[in-house]
């Protein structure tokens, strides 16, 4: 009599409110969202709740749900596979599986993303796989990209609070320090889009 609440947890793959972490993948309204935030709120003589922001894998759409301690919730039976981005074409992101490069599939901007903006060509990524289906990619966190297009930088100028507007490889355009030149090679945090360090000068900055 105990055999079918124990064969239920090890076939569905429920998870419970403690298993909501960042990161977590699980099926919501019949599609796979992953946690991207999550916090506990208590209130006086009441259960805790779940406060958590939760992205869908396939549309790109967030959303902002709480979830109680009673609720349980199938886990997202997602795989990582190794992918090429090869170029994007307006709204369209094209890959290519590495193993066969001949094996290419497309998705679209407002599904991957702000990361898709500091990826260059031919790079390396992680797709994320659901049914045998490519539904979202993994882009690196960070991305070293040359400065193509900036105003003067200010020589000597490494302390000062001010920014400016710098056109990157990828054609993002993001704020540096006023001491960045163009051709200057920067490291950007590509999930906020914020600078965050030179990593080489350019030959003119000499």
């Amino acid at each position: 009599m105990f055999l079918k609440p124990f064969l239920i947890n090890i076939y569905n793959y429920m998870l419970s409110y403690n298993d909501l972490k960042v990161g977590v993948v699980f099926i919501y309204e019949g599609a796979p969202y992953e946690v991207i935030s999550f916090a506990t709120l208590r209130k006086q003589q009441r259960k805790p709740v779940a406060q958590t922001q939760i992205k869908n894998l396939i549309s790109g759409k967030i959303l902002d749900r709480n979830f109680h301690m009673n609720e349980n919730f199938e886990e997202g039976d997602v795989e990582k596979r190794p992918v090429m981005f090869l170029y994007s074409h307006k709204d369209d992101y094209w890959f290519s599986a590495v193993s066969n490069p001949s094996e290419r599939f497309s998705l679209k901007k407002g599904v991957l993303g702000p990361e898709a903006n500091f990826t260059k060509q031919n790079t390396e990524v992680t797709g994320v796989y659901w049914d045998d289906e490519i539904i979202n990619v993994i882009w690196p966190i960070k991305a070293i990209l040359e400065v193509k297009e900036t105003v003067p930088g200010e020589k000597g100028n490494t302390t000062s609070g001010g920014t400016k507007a710098a056109t990157l490889e990828t054609g993002a355009i993001v704020q540096v320090p006023l001491f960045i030149n163009k051709g200057d090679i920067i490291r950007v945090n590509t999930v906020t889009g914020d600078y965050a360090e030179r990593v080489e000068k350019s030959a003119s900055s000499f």
